[in-house]
């Protein structure tokens, strides 16, 4: 398994509902870390109705849960080694897609007693933390080797709090590498408009990288080549 920020610590997901049969699996750890989230939170106010009033007074409803999107990356292309067959990179990804099926051995809170999906703690270092459920997941499948076996995978999730907050939790979401910059070992398949949008999120960025590597051939890469993509 390769990683853009190998040595820094890895965002995880893990479930924690002491009930669901998945408590006892092993966190399910980030092959890349995130390169941006977004916290959204709303509340409900209800507007009362004032005749001959340009603005009607407002009342306070509820607070609705906050919410966190992400987009999580995934990538088995340089697993197969020496002719070997290539590791599905579903072996990741249907950890995350687990998480979003019902667990017969947990109830919801209505008198139905149902089964639910499990409660998760995506934690990411000591920065912060959520509690939350997962309402949205979609996996985008990229790359693919010669037999169809999917090797590069995206997924995009949306998490909705569990857990009532008193503070908002605190945001720090730099993942960059050394203090120079963000090693990154080149792959079969890769182009510098894929590192750039791996490391900054924005493929037009590749000319930092080939400069700060002083690149005379941007469009061939060789396979084991370690790149810098500078910070700042």
């Amino acid at each position: 398994m390769s990683a853009t920020d190998t040595g820094l610590v890895k965002a995880t997901i893990h479930v924690t509902d002491k009930k669901s049969k998945l408590k006892g699996n092993p966190p399910i750890e980030c092959m890349f870390n995130p390169k941006e989230y977004t916290f959204t939170k709303n509340n409900s106010w209800a507007m009362g109705k004032i005749k001959g009033k340009n603005v009607p007074k407002l009342e306070f409803g509820s607070g609705n849960p906050a919410t966190l999107t992400m987009d999580l990356h995934f990538d088995t292309w340089d697993t197969g080694g020496a002719g070997g067959d290539v590791l599905d990179v579903r072996a990741y990804t249907d950890q995350s897609w687990e998480l979003m099926l019902v667990d017969s051995k947990l109830s919801d809170q209505t008198k139905y007693k149902l089964g639910r999906p499990p409660i998760v703690h995506f934690q990411w270092g000591n920065a912060w933390s959520f509690d939350a459920v997962i309402t949205a997941l979609t996996a985008h499948f990229t790359l693919f080797d010669r037999n169809g076996t999917p090797v590069r995978a995206l997924l995009n999730v949306s998490f909705q709090q569990a857990v009532d907050e008193k503070l908002f939790p605190k945001q720090n979401p730099t993942s960059g590498g050394r203090e120079g910059g963000t090693l990154w070992t080149v792959k079969d398949g890769d182009t510098l408009a894929w590192i750039a949008y791996n490391v900054y999120g924005d493929p037009n960025a590749w000319r930092r990288i080939a400069d700060a590597n002083r690149l005379t051939d941007v469009r061939q890469l060789r396979p084991g080549l370690v790149l810098e993509a500078p910070n700042g």
